[in-house]
């Protein structure tokens, strides 16, 4: 499994649009609202880098209106009381 977390700027009156736009997409299993320099923070848990580059590259940065700029961290290691394979199974 492959986990994205994706740090998104949004035009303010857009926001509750992104989110629900967002939350559409497979692969997208939180959003999260945040105070600080980023308007949300999306975690992305896909099969692939393939797939991750489709949900930030072109789902989330073409396909919705109202997303200024996005930034990607890829996890190299995940540490969680619970197994998120199984969890976040795709």
């Amino acid at each position: 499994m492959v986990t994205g977390i994706v740090l998104v700027n949004v035009e303010r009156p857009m926001l509750r649009g992104v989110i629900t736009e967002v939350m559409k997409i497979k692969g997208v299993t939180e959003v999260f609202t945040v105070a600080g320099e980023y308007d949300l923070v999306v975690m992305v848990r896909v099969k692939s880098n393939n797939e991750l580059s489709e949900v930030v590259a072109n789902k989330m940065a073409h396909d919705i209106k109202g997303i200024s700029h996005t930034k990607t961290l890829i996890s190299l290691q995940a540490h969680s009381t619970f197994d998120l394979e199984k969890i976040f199974s795709c």
